[in-house]
């Protein structure tokens, strides 16, 4: 529940922990930012980069304070999120500031979440639209409540973006995800949609396959 969020909501998440594993920052020639799902942390997320490897690519794990980005449900009416997720996409945005001051831009990042971590992934690309190296989200969609259309403008040029989950998942509708692919699609994205037959709430090797492709092709 909010009230139990301590801390000021505008900057809620800040002062938290950013994890980084892989090439250091300033000798990498590209990013991934990865974030955690509700009641995950930095650190479990962190081990996606054993199985998203490649030796150019610094890993980045944000912290979420209280080991959740926002109190609600990711369909949940987004004023009852605020100010969290403001403050959570923040992060994101620092991240990816922080990362371009290192030489590094957009077109050589990769967003990736799961769960919790997966619909901010998504939400902030849409919300900052432009081309990334890829978007993974595991386990996530867009973030509003049933019937949002989402209005966001600028262009995601051609950013490969690859959407997996249960068809069964009692977190994530799978009608919300086939929404969330629709979106980005119009913004330009080019958008793999994969939906696993009564997968439960994970992250199957099918799924690490096909980023491991992306992260292959954007390197090439």
């Amino acid at each position: 529940m909010t009230e139990q969020m301590n801390g000021t909501p505008a900057g809620y998440h800040s002062g938290q922990p950013v994890l980084m594993t892989g090439k250091p920052l300033a000798e990498a020639s590209a990013a991934m930012i990865l974030l955690h799902g509700r009641g995950a942390t930095a650190q479990s997320i962190l081990l996606l980069a054993a199985e998203l490897p490649h030796p150019e690519f610094a890993y980045l794990a944000p912290q979420a304070a209280g080991n959740q980005w926002y109190p609600y449900r990711f369909m949940t009416p987004l004023a009852g999120n605020e100010p969290y997720l403001a403050a959570a996409l923040a992060v994101v945005d620092g991240l990816v500031d922080q990362v371009g001051q290192a030489g590094i831009p957009p077109e050589k990042i990769v967003l990736a979440g799961f769960s919790q971590g997966a619909c901010l992934a998504l939400e902030y690309a849409g919300r900052h639209a432009r081309r990334y190296a890829g978007v993974i989200g595991f386990s996530g969609g867009l973030i509003g409540p049933p019937g949002t259309q989402w209005a966001f403008g600028g262009s995601l040029e051609g950013t490969p973006i690859f959407l997996g989950c249960s068809d069964v998942d009692f977190h994530i509708p799978a009608t919300r995800v086939e929404e969330s692919a629709e979106a980005l699609g119009r913004l330009g994205a080019d958008v793999t949609l994969r939906l696993y037959p009564g997968m439960e709430h994970t992250i199957v090797e099918d799924e690490l396959a096909f980023a491991r492709g992306m992260i292959e092709g954007m390197m090439r």
